[in-house]
């Protein structure tokens, strides 16, 4: 009888060396490219995407063309920012995770220096974009700064981390209705809570990944609070989402299209649920990625609602 074979290991290693960064740009632009996660766009569309379906509610339909590529590029620049936050703040962390170990800060590929110095260089771009929108929703966005920044340090004392970053990264939804009717209604702050509610659920399913590097390091996030309770955890918040989803679509006067359309997200929803397992974290990365399938319905439920 032949002996049994050892599992081929997962690399869960989240740098792709010879991905389109490596190929494409100059090397010296490669750890910048990093550094703000383009070479990793889900993040960016996770975060886009419910914006687009808040600036479709807001202008009743399709949104102003230019509106929409200040709050598209706004997105891709504040997403960026958080990211080298981020990466700033971990850097002594990040070489002893096993997903994280090839970051350019952490692996020597940038300074501390040139990090910041980059850092500053998006958000002098970001500023620009002040110029673009209204007084109020500039306020806001000058609101979200301190969130995005403090972001990072929220795993040194709270379990609920992917909280403050749903907080941060689901804020331009309530900037679509700043900017486009001068006001952020209660049924728009609802859809924003739903979202919220959403990212904690599907970015705890990616946070299963670095459990074990998390609490060798005495980090804390939502995967580590719910444990083995996991899938309880996530399709509770699943249904919190839904369910201000549905209150909000119902506020707005949503069509019947609308609903339709959520249902096919609670379906969505049951299936990730079904499918992931706190046991086997590595498999949770296509579930999240899953998400952008959910963002995508999002603006069709915005659009359907309003025929």
């Amino acid at each position: 009888m032949s002996a049994s074979k050892t599992p081929e290991r997962i690399d869960l290693n989240d740098i792709r060396h010879n991905d389109w960064v490596a190929r494409w740009l100059p090397a010296a632009w490669g750890p910048y490219a990093r550094l703000c996660r383009l070479d990793r766009p889900v993040g960016t569309w996770l975060t886009l995407l419910p914006t687009i379906a808040a600036l479709v509610q807001a202008a009743g339909g399709v949104p102003d063309w230019w509106r929409l590529l200040i709050f598209s590029l706004g997105a891709l620049l504040m997403r960026g920012v958080g990211c080298c936050f981020n990466d700033i703040f971990d850097r002594n962390f990040d070489h002893q995770v096993e997903r994280t170990r090839f970051r350019p800060l952490t692996s020597g590929q940038l300074t501390l220096k040139k990090a910041l110095w980059f850092v500053f260089a998006q958000l002098v771009v970001a500023a620009l974009f002040l110029f673009a929108i209204n007084s109020y929703s500039r306020w806001l966005a000058l609101a979200l700064v301190p969130i995005v920044v403090i972001y990072p340090l929220c795993k040194r004392f709270t379990y609920w981390p992917q909280a403050v970053l749903g907080i941060a990264f689901n804020w331009g939804m309530l900037m679509a209705w700043s900017d486009t009717q001068n006001i952020v209604p209660l049924a728009a702050i609802a859809m924003w809570w739903g979202t919220v509610l959403w990212q904690i659920g599907y970015d705890a399913i990616y946070g299963y990944i670095d459990i074990a590097d998390d609490l060798k390091l005495g980090l804390k996030s939502a995967a580590i609070r719910f444990g083995d309770n996991g899938k309880q955890w996530i399709g509770g918040l699943y249904i919190l989402a839904m369910l201000c989803w549905l209150w909000a679509g119902y506020s707005m006067g949503m069509g019947i299209g609308y609903f339709v359309v959520m249902a096919v997200i609670a379906v969505h929803f049951v299936w990730q649920v079904s499918r992931f397992d706190p046991k086997r974290p590595e498999f949770g990365l296509g579930l999240f990625r899953a998400n952008m399938t959910v963002g995508v319905l999002m603006i069709v439920a915005a659009l359907a609602g309003m025929v």
